[in-house]
């Protein structure tokens, strides 16, 4: 990360004697409380052979260097719409907030690419953000960007091989029965770009999701999702199949809607590295808000 700020943090330099994953190597080796360790690693402030690395259970290796900031962590990257969960030279994984899309489209300017172009712009990257996939403006979560075309190309045409578990949790309306199923039908926009289903081929993209249901109360139920294959608006098309929609989804809803936004984030997201083919998991909370509902 070639950045001035950066060159003005001060750091101190280990080298790795055993193989452990990165957080427990901290844990044994600086003598900080977990929860400064955890706030170090998110802040930015862990370099692991000079690349900034914020993934707790990234793989230590005999002589790999540690860097650990002594100095106020990296505070360059700050956004209400989305943070930095990852980052190396090749990619980049965030969370998206509700409320931005994932790329620029029509007169919507706010774009997640947008603020990650200018992230890389402020730190003197030499790279732009390539989407690989897409989340809805009113859907939170867990999404990849690529930092050149040749990753992103990578991503584009081996993302079934590459990505191996993307799950989402949902509040959805009513109280859903079975514990878990599964959904597969054909998927197919209209000419109002409104997303439909059928039981048999109407040449749309067949589709696949199964579900588990975490809980359920007061007519509502928390849902986990497991996608098998990635479709515009699958999740809340194959909810409302279900006859219990995606709440505060104004599209496909029922005008249930406790939160004032669409209840759907993708809290995990498991891929191969596209450049060095490391498995690499990410998982976020399920939000708050779902969960007092609970």
């Amino acid at each position: 990360m070639r950045t001035n700020e950066y060159n003005r943090e001060r750091y101190t330099h280990y080298v790795v004697k055993e193989e452990a994953p990165l957080l427990e190597w901290l844990l044994n080796h600086l003598g900080q409380s977990k929860s400064k360790t955890k706030a170090t690693l998110q802040g930015r402030g862990i370099k692991v052979d000079d690349k900034v690395v914020t993934q707790f259970d990234f793989a230590l290796q005999p002589g790999m260097k540690v860097s650990v900031s002594t100095t106020k962590k990296n505070d360059v990257f700050k956004s209400r719409y989305l943070k930095i969960v990852y980052e190396d030279p090749y990619i980049v994984v965030i969370e998206k907030n509700v409320g931005i899309l994932s790329m620029a489209g029509g007169h919507r300017a706010l774009n997640v690419k947008a603020v990650l172009d200018d992230y890389f712009q402020k730190t003197h990257q030499k790279c732009r953000a390539h989407v690989v996939h897409r989340l809805d403006r009113d859907t939170s979560g867990l999404m990849i960007y690529a930092k050149d075309m040749k990753t992103e190309q990578v991503l584009e045409h081996e993302w079934h091989q590459i990505v191996f578990d993307r799950r989402y949790v949902a509040v959805l309306s009513g109280e859903v029965e079975p514990d878990e199923g599964t959904i597969a039908n054909w998927l197919k926009d209209n000419k109002a770009y409104v997303t439909y289903s059928s039981p048999v081929d109407n040449g749309g993209k067949y589709a696949v999701t199964h579900f588990f249901t975490l809980d359920r109360k007061d007519g509502r139920s928390l849902v986990e999702f497991r996608l098998e294959t990635g479709r515009k608006n699958q999740i809340r098309v194959h909810a409302a199949d279900m006859k219990h929609p995606v709440c505060g989804d104004v599209k496909y809803g029922n005008g249930d809607d406790p939160l004032h936004r669409l209840c759907l984030h993708a809290f995990l997201l498991c891929f191969y590295h596209p450049v060095t083919h490391e498995p690499m998991e990410f998982e976020t909370p399920i939000p708050t808000a779902f969960r007092q509902l609970f």
